[in-house]
């Protein structure tokens, strides 16, 4: 009789034993996980008011016998477990929702509604996955406490907030993350992704994602009637000149191989058909990866502004006013490039070639850069991309050319199952493969 191996059957013949235990540890896993995802799901919370979600990280790693801080940088939990002598290696897991209101459609879906500090009444959704996140964290810390026996080094596990602005890891440090508790020699993290299929495994060595700045521009005018123009100085043309004039920054000044964005996001003015206003304001988003690129945008934007206000005639005393909000600052992700090679060969042991795959940067932002970047450079970071596109989906919308869903977007809408799976299956492989006993 001639046996035709397919699919699982085939990949569990060619998998290493040890891989195959590991992903056997995890289905088994995966009943109680999916059962603490659609708890999460269901109740997201907003940047630095993740103090329910948090609770929960932290209640599971103390059942496992992890050394457990709560409420470091706001509502961050730290995990520590002491194991013999051996290197320190960090998992990172972001547990902030998004002011989003969730359209997927799907049983058990978030219905939760705040009010933000700014006043702004909005329902609340895990839009950018953080609950998988959040879940393949709790599954790594099991299995990895399940296995004491076979690693060797001190395991840190931190539950991180406020990473949808910019502000969780820096908080964290400054809270003395790398001084109260042991400083890493290596710090790993996944983030789910919208633009390939679920379960593959992507990697980008270098540079992943992007410098990312907030920038405010207050233009000023001389208001005035708008059946009388020429009595005023009027903030919404050169506000409009200005926004034009930024595209030139990428355009004309930046190497055509080099990365950068200018995203005018936000233009306000007036309030009224026939009154022309003082002010204008524009928000914008800036995105690059090298500091040098950065510095020229940013310089660029300011230069920009105050000739086009020159231009136009205004006063010495009403120049723009430019404002890089600092607090929101994200610095480019760098991904430790020999340390992402070797942690992705041996990725490919366990999962395949083909669920492992080299994928170009991105200009999004994640503040897991934080962890390995400036002073903290001796410390070697890699976060992957676990895909968490369902296969059929993903299959329907490239044969009909359609656009799916993108992080961010209400109708995201994750196969949970396979994110989770693959991303505790992949994290806690690479740490035990740092801690592996000599």
């Amino acid at each position: 009789m001639r046996i035709l191996w397919t699919g699982a059957a085939a990949l569990a013949l060619a998998m290493p034993a040890a891989a195959q235990t590991l992903r056997s540890d995890v289905e088994k896993q995966m009943p109680s996980l999916m059962t603490i995802y659609k708890d999460l799901h269901a109740n997201p919370e907003l940047s630095f008011m993740e103090v329910r979600s948090a609770g929960i990280l932290a209640a599971e790693a103390r059942k496992l016998g992890f050394e457990v801080t709560e409420k470091v940088g706001g509502t961050g939990v730290v995990a520590v477990m002491k194991n013999g002598p051996g290197p320190v290696v960090m998992v990172r897991a972001d547990m902030d929702g998004l002011p989003v209101t969730e359209q997927t459609g799907l049983h058990g879906a978030s219905k939760v509604r705040v009010t933000t500090k700014e006043g702004v009444e909005t329902g609340v959704m895990h839009a950018c996955g953080h609950d998988t996140h959040m879940t393949a964290w709790i599954g790594v810390a099991r299995l990895m406490a399940a296995k004491k026996a076979n690693w060797s080094g001190t395991l840190v596990m931190i539950g991180q907030p406020a990473e949808e602005r910019g502000a969780g890891a820096r908080m964290m440090l400054a809270d003395g993350l790398y001084k109260r508790f042991p400083k890493p020699q290596y710090a790993l993290a996944f983030h789910d992704a919208a633009q390939f299929p679920a379960g593959k495994i992507g990697y980008t060595p270098g540079y992943a994602l992007a410098n990312v700045d907030s920038v405010d521009i207050l233009v000023k005018g001389l208001g005035g009637h708008g059946a009388y123009p020429q009595t005023t100085k009027d903030p919404i043309v050169l506000a409009s000149r200005i926004v034009g004039a930024l595209q030139t920054l990428v355009s004309r000044e930046i190497s055509p191989l080099d990365s950068a964005v200018v995203t005018v996001g936000s233009f306000h003015a007036g309030a009224k058909h026939n009154i022309i206003s003082d002010e204008a304001r524009l928000q914008l988003t800036v995105r690059s990866y090298t500091d040098e690129v950065r510095e020229h945008l940013l310089d660029g934007i300011a230069r920009i502004a105050k000739g086009e206000a020159i231009a136009a005639g205004i006063p010495d005393d009403r120049m723009p006013v430019v404002s890089v909000q600092k607090d929101e600052y994200t610095p480019a992700t760098y991904n430790t490039p020999e340390f992402a090679e070797e942690m992705a060969a041996y990725l490919k042991t366990g999962f395949g070639e083909e669920r492992v795959v080299k994928m170009p940067p991105v200009m999004g932002g994640e503040d897991f850069s934080r962890f390995s970047r400036d002073e903290h450079k001796d410390v070697k970071g890699l976060i992957v991309w676990v895909g968490g596109v369902p296969q059929a989906e993903y299959d329907a919308a490239k044969k009909e050319g359609r656009t799916l869903p993108s992080l961010h977007s209400p109708f995201w809408a994750p196969d949970a199952p396979a994110v989770i799976s693959t991303a505790t299956e992949a994290l806690t492989s690479m740490a035990m493969k740092l801690m592996a006993k000599k």
